[in-house]
């Protein structure tokens, strides 16, 4: 059996353009490509945060240490400048390869500076 885990992800990165006449994609700082490891032209999805889209495209790298989030093509109707959204990249393999995997997890600040890196996600505790 294999099994889809979280890869990687960018945790509440601010878009910085929406660029609707672009050939498609999203455009990401290739620092934080690097830091997360997600590739260019690796699918994503993006979970935008302040009005609930959720979509698929692919990375394309940004000029290194930019801050650039580009959501282009048809995507830019889904998210503009100034929006939070989450980033993921997922994989697949199997359960044995599943039980011991660990993500890259990158967290940002409002300014689209890296904040922190793991790869335990938090429990989410009860109140």
């Amino acid at each position: 059996m294999e099994l889809t885990l979280l890869r990687a992800k960018l945790h509440k990165v601010k878009v910085t353009h929406a660029e609707l006449e672009y050939e498609g994609s999203c455009a990401i700082d290739a620092s934080f490509l690097e830091e997360s490891g997600i590739l260019e032209n690796e699918q994503i999805d993006i979970y935008n945060i302040d009005n609930g889209q959720r979509f698929t495209t692919y990375a394309i790298r940004a000029e290194a240490g930019s801050g650039i989030i580009s959501i282009n093509g048809a995507a830019a109707h889904k998210a503009k400048p100034g929006d939070r959204v989450i980033i993921c990249a997922y994989a697949r393999m199997s359960e044995e390869e599943a039980k011991v995997f660990k993500p890259n997890l990158v967290y940002f600040d409002k300014d689209n500076n890296i904040k922190r890196t793991s790869s335990v996600m938090p429990v989410q505790l009860a109140r």
